[in-house]
Formats: C-alpha cells, sequence, structure tokens
C-alpha cells in the first residue's frame, strides 16, 4: 500500500476522532457546570448524589464506562438498539466523564472567588444569577483556563479509546493498517497526525489564554 492510500485512510478515521473530541467538548463543558453547582449544593441528597457520581467517572476507567453503556442496555434491561447506538453510547460516555472532571475544576474555581464580590453585587442589586453570569462566572473561565486546557488535550489522545466500541477512529484505523500492512508504520503515521492536532489545540487554547488575561501589558 502505498503512503498516499494509507495516509486517507488514517485522515478519514481521524474525522471520527475530530467529532468525538468536538462533541465532548459541547456537551461536557456546559454540563461541567451544572456538575459544580450541583455538588457545592447546599442541599445534601443533591451534593452526595453529584459526588457519588463524581466519583464514579474519576474512579474507574473511561473505557470501561464505554463498554458499560455500550453493553449495559442489553445486558440490564434486555434492550437491542442496533449498530448505531454504539456513537451515541461513545458520545454519552466521554460526555458524563469529563463532565465530572470539568465540574471538579469548574467547583475549584467559583470556591477561589472572594466572598466580598457576592456581597458587593447583592449591595448594588445583582440577582443570584446576575452575579454568577456576569461577575462570578468571566474570572472562574480566566482562572480554570489551565486546567481546563490540560484536559482538554487529554481529550484528545482519549478519543483513541472509542476503538473498544468499534468506531473507526484514528487510532482503529492505525491499528487495522499495522495488522494488514505488517508494519510500524502506520503507529508512527498516526502518533504524527495525534500531535499536529494536539499542538494545534494547544495554539487555540494559548490565544484564549492571552485574550482573558485582563492584566497583559
Amino acid at each position: 500500500m502505498d503512503f498516499s492510500t494509507m495516509m486517507g485512510i488514517l485522515l478519514s478515521g481521524l474525522g471520527f476522532t475530530v467529532q468525538i473530541f468536538l462533541i465532548t467538548l459541547a456537551g461536557s463543558l456546559p454540563l461541567g457546570v451544572l456538575v459544580a453547582l450541583g455538588r457545592m449544593s447546599k442541599c445534601k441528597p443533591v451534593a452526595l448524589l453529584v459526588r457519588f457520581y463524581i466519583s464514579i467517572m474519576r474512579g474507574t476507567p473511561l473505557m470501561l464506562q464505554l463498554m458499560f453503556f455500550m453493553f449495559g442496555p442489553y445486558y440490564i434491561f434486555g434492550l437491542s438498539l442496533g449498530n448505531d447506538w454504539k456513537y451515541w453510547a461513545c458520545s454519552i460516555g466521554f460526555i458524563l466523564n469529563y463532565a465530572a472532571y470539568f465540574g471538579e475544576i469548574y467547583r475549584s474555581g467559583i470556591q477561589s472567588i472572594p466572598r466580598g464580590q457576592y456581597e458587593a453585587a447583592e449591595v448594588l442589586g445583582y440577582t443570584k444569577f446576575q452575579t454568577f453570569t456576569k461577575i462570578v462566572l468571566p474570572q472562574v473561565v480566566k482562572r480554570i483556563l489551565p486546567a481546563m486546557s490540560n484536559e482538554v488535550i487529554t481529550l484528545v489522545k482519549d478519543t483513541s479509546l472509542a476503538f473498544v466500541l468499534g468506531i473507526m477512529e484514528l487510532f482503529s484505523q492505525a491499528k487495522a493498517l499495522a495488522a494488514s500492512q505488517v508494519s510500524m508504520v502506520p503507529y508512527i503515521l498516526a502518533g504524527v497526525i495525534y500531535w499536529v492536532f494536539n499542538f494545534i489545540v494547544e495554539i487555540v487554547l494559548t490565544r484564549i489564554e492571552k485574550r482573558m488575561n485582563y492584566y497583559h501589558d
């Protein structure tokens, strides 16, 4: 197999990798806010439930979680959901897993905001919602960007775990090519593609951090 054909196959797998990456961010970033608020809730049952959810998501392998969402409906409820279910299972697994991590990062950022800012907003007549969205959240985003950037970069690599569900993303394509060609070249090429993908993501995140740096000279 020539180089151009091999790269074409790998890039087709990259399409699924990018799709998993974007869907996970679109779902887990907003869900992480709800997780953080639930974790800090004054209602103990809600806070305990969210803590349990975070503990499960962070305490068990993502690969195991993906397999649970893939095969759980059949083995637990006897539901046969068809071949397309693997894409839904993949999305659900990644979103719920990363929402737990993002939720804890959000929580640390929210709790780092001085209490005096809440009191000042109350004196100015802001509602709790206005205080959170206009005063607290922008500061939280600025403070947590480095930690969030690390998780986003980790997500790029974690997309390779989708191979356990039979999704032909980049790593799956490289694995199939390596087996058929009896060569390490597909793995090397896949590694280069992952690195370039991460490099682009890192550049984007760095620019966002600079824009959020209000005290930049």
